[in-house]
């Protein structure tokens, strides 16, 4: 599948061979540098939560590798600038505020600028030169800002096709489950011991849950079993053994509550309640497979009207199940994931940091009433890997990624081998990573991109690079 030309030849640590990924791409500190230069500044990257920016005034920092972004909130829209200030380069800020009526402010030499970016105050004008000073020179240089699903994106490349073409059919799914209307129940963050790429793989698979985490694993097996249509809540579609609904429903509540309380989310209090209260549920004699829909096709409907007495925006959850369909884990190149259940969600986005480093952040989303309050968004401060604090499934998670950066560097370890079946969004996205990195056509890169976008759990297949 993997083609050849000549600028792909000269790309160290290439994807020659669709089921082998070479180890120093996660290591090397060329490929790192060329990955900082193609790719990075090429694609859309979820810079912030929508919620964390409110009321105008209300600017974030969104900061990857050396490229700092002011994302604020004004009169006019969500806006994102360069941070720096036109006079002599000083970064403007950090972190996250409100501009407030007196706007940015440089601390050095006390330059100011509004939120839309127009410059308002230079100190001793008469002291520069008019060609020095013209308006469209020292304005903020503005960065492209698009919303998508309750964040706003940036993109440095000011060709790029829009965000909603690159996101692809992802969106259509995301939001027939309402995705621009989750909040945020939670935000942590931790710095991981491994390169950026590893931190994403980890989640383009579910074939390692029996072992890392047998705690799911032994809830979903023989009746269940993780596919990639189903997820890991799924019913076994080659079995035909029945089992009693009593059974059936005992795994589903064990699953609902260890989803629960492994993520700390990704399932709502009130969704285990619904599901606890089917515990004694009557269901006719049937197949695994059969029963199985029948609970689901029954717990989904009791979790909507639930969720609507309580004043959430809820969807039809057996309808969007069937039409568009979901994955459990929908991957949005180059850096983001959601993590969808019944109406709530799991949120990832990973940056790099070194070559062996990077910034894993998790968000836990799902709805509110608007009455109901919500938690003050802050900066998590990152915890180490192995923080007891995190919840025991990323925990689990990342138990593997600091083993594994080290294990690249054993003897004799030169390429990971992948599973043609399952671990193929490895190998895809680790392809279009080199048509970023070789510069190939954009109409190239964009339709790979949306083939990238298709969950995870998929087979090796042609995406055109």
């Amino acid at each position: 599948m993997t083609q050849q030309n000549n600028t792909t030849a000269d790309l160290p640590f290439r994807m020659e061979r669709d089921e082998f990924v070479p180890s120093k791409r996660y290591y090397d500190e060329k490929f790192f540098e060329l990955e900082k230069e193609h790719l990075w500044p090429h694609v859309w990257q979820m810079a912030c939560r929508l919620e964390e920016i409110p009321n105008v005034g209300d600017w974030v920092e969104y900061q990857n590798l050396d490229k700092s972004v002011i994302v604020v909130r004004t009169n006019s829209g969500v806006k994102a600038f360069n941070n720096a200030c036109r006079h002599r380069g000083v970064k403007l800020a950090s972190d996250r505020g409100n501009c407030g009526v007196k706007g940015f402010i440089c601390p050095f030499h006390g330059w100011r600028w509004n939120s839309d970016g127009d410059n308002t105050f230079v100190f001793a004008r008469q002291i520069f030169s008019e060609e020095v000073l013209k308006q469209e020179d020292i304005d903020l240089v503005p960065v492209r800002v698009e919303e998508w699903g309750g964040c706003a994106f940036i993109n440095h490349d000011d060709n790029a096709p829009s965000l909603r073409d690159s996101l692809g059919s992802v969106t259509r799914r995301m939001e027939s489950r309402n995705v621009d209307q989750l909040k945020v129940e939670w935000w942590e963050s931790a710095v991981l011991p491994c390169n950026w790429k590893l931190a994403m793989e980890a989640f383009m698979e579910g074939y390692h849950v029996m072992r890392t985490h047998p705690q799911l694993y032994v809830l979903t097996e023989p009746d269940f079993s993780f596919s990639r249509d189903t997820g890991p809540s799924g019913p076994d579609q080659t079995s035909n053994n029945s089992t009693s609904a009593k059974e059936l429903a005992e795994k589903a509540i064990g699953f609902a509550k260890r989803l629960r309380s492994g993520m700390a989310g990704m399932v709502a209090d009130y969704e285990v309640e619904v599901a606890e209260s089917m515990a004694d549920i009557d269901l006719p004699q049937g197949s695994t497979l059969e029963m199985t829909q029948m609970f689901y096709g029954m717990l989904h409907q009791k979790i909507k009207e639930r969720g609507e007495e309580l004043g959430l925006p809820m969807f039809d959850i057996n309808a969007v199940a069937v039409d568009p369909g979901y994955h459990n884990v929908e991957f949005m190149f180059p850096h983001y994931f959601l993590l969808p259940h019944f109406s709530a969600m799991a949120s990832y986005r990973i940056r790099p940091l070194t070559p062996e480093t990077c910034l894993f952040e998790i968000w836990s989303l799902r709805f509110y009433a608007e009455s109901e309050e919500r938690p003050t968004l802050s900066t998590p401060v990152p915890k180490a890997h192995d923080d007891p604090a995190f919840p025991e499934i990323p925990m689990q998670d990342y138990s593997n990624l600091p083993l594994q950066q080290l294990g690249l560097h054993a003897g004799g370890f030169d390429n990971m081998r992948l599973s043609k079946d399952y671990e193929g969004l490895i190998s895809i996205y680790h392809r279009l990573i080199d048509g970023y990195l070789t510069k190939a056509d954009p109409d190239l890169l964009l339709k790979a991109q949306n083939e990238v976008n298709q969950g995870y759990d998929t087979p090796i297949r042609d995406i055109g690079l």
